[in-house]
């Protein structure tokens, strides 16, 4: 059973997770809660979480000897029944870094989905036309660079746009996580990428600091300079300092993100995504509700037009664009 209650909106909510096979969790890291409440947010009909994970099951996916942590497995089945259970139609699964570049777990994610999810898969340089062939039939529809120090090695920015240009022809887009303090160093490599470019968690602003100020200042000025970047605006759980508060028995969800989201699903309606990050690996001081991430998205999206594009129209047409 899962352990807290988001209703007293600490934010201190854990859930049972097991790791099988020969490895340990990483200590420390929280488990997703395995009890989340059911939205009061009604998703628009077709409404796609775009970035969400599977681990594992270890025992029949092993993770990667060279991971920076070991999460709780997160299966397939049990991301489909919180798709299901959260109101969301289609999942868009996104490889991650304790897998490295072994792809099984998401790939048979995708071929048991029905169609009803994509991924974004992690490759290295000297993958072959076959193996992107094989991903793109699977249901692959982008790679994933991260440069977030703490979870991967550093890869040559030579060795990615190699990568980029392979996965080109296929009409795939490159995926890129990274923090606001290395967008400068990166901003001339994201500009030259010759594909769409998505950016995870809006490269991760400080939100102590002021929406309007120069650091958010300059990542609004990368999406408006290179047309092909869009931005997912979701993981308010790792931004936010105040987390979720209860209120008067109501919960206010991870406020101090609110700003910096809403201005870019405002100023960039047609380029941004939303996703749970289910089952939000590496965090430490608080799990979140999912069902309460839901109710989060009309703080940001604020109109029934925004939110239909948050939702609907910008994934399907970024990652079921063919009609598939």
């Amino acid at each position: 059973m899962a352990h807290g209650d988001p209703s007293t909106g600490s934010g201190i909510v854990t859930g049972s997770g097991t790791v099988t096979g020969p490895f340990t969790k990483t200590e420390g890291w929280l488990d997703w809660y395995d009890g989340p409440t059911r939205p009061t947010f009604r998703l628009p009909a077709g409404a796609v979480d775009a970035h969400c994970h599977v681990f594992g099951p270890g025992e029949q996916f092993p993770y990667a000897p060279e991971r920076k942590y070991t999460p709780c497995d997160a299966s397939a089945e049990q991301l489909f029944a919180l798709r299901d259970h959260l109101g969301f139609d289609r999942n868009v699964i996104v490889q991650a870094t304790c897998h490295g570049a072994d792809n099984s777990a998401l790939v048979d994610a995708l071929r048991r989905s029905e169609g009803r999810a994509r991924g974004v898969a992690t490759v290295r340089r000297d993958v072959t036309d076959a193996q992107l062939a094989e991903l793109h039939e699977a249901g692959v529809r982008g790679v994933r660079f991260n440069f977030v120090k703490r979870l991967v090695d550093a890869v040559p920015t030579d060795s990615l746009q190699e990568i980029a240009w392979k996965i080109a022809p296929l009409g795939w887009h490159v995926v890129i996580y990274f923090e606001a303090e290395d967008l400068p160093e990166l901003y001339d490599f994201f500009s030259s990428i010759p594909t769409d470019v998505v950016v995870d968690h809006m490269g991760r602003p400080d939100v102590t600091k002021d929406p309007n100020g120069p650091e958010f200042e300059l990542f609004l000025r990368f999406m408006r300079e290179n047309p092909n970047v869009w931005t997912k605006v979701s993981c308010p759980e790792r931004l936010s300092v105040s987390g979720p508060r209860a209120l008067d028995g109501e919960q206010h969800a991870y406020t101090d993100v609110v700003p910096f989201a809403r201005r870019v699903v405002e100023e960039f309606p047609d380029r941004v995504l939303w996703g749970t990050d289910w089952p939000h690996p590496n965090l430490k001081d608080h799990m979140p509700d999912d069902g309460l991430l839901v109710d989060y998205i009309p703080q940001i999206a604020t109109t029934p037009d925004l939110q239909q594009k948050l939702l609907v129209d910008n994934p399907r047409r970024l990652y079921w664009q063919e009609g598939a």
